[in-house]
């Protein structure tokens, strides 16, 4: 099973990683903020997670991990 980590006080919360996922499981985190002040992104299902890495290749700041 794959695992996706995210570095969420380097999220700027651009949603583009959200935009990317064929399972649409990488959300906009709703009631946490990070050091920046942005609501960071994160993976809901994590079980249904494929390991593709379209989210870790989308995001300009290199904010995600993707261990297969």
């Amino acid at each position: 099973m794959a695992k996706v980590t995210f570095n969420e006080d380097k999220c700027k919360g651009c949603e583009l990683c959200t935009t990317v996922c064929p399972k649409k499981i990488v959300v906009m985190s709703k009631d946490r903020m990070n050091a920046k002040g942005f609501h960071p992104a994160e993976v809901i299902e994590q079980e249904k997670c494929i390991g593709c890495a379209f989210c870790a290749t989308m995001c300009p700041d290199c904010v995600i991990e993707v261990e297969k």
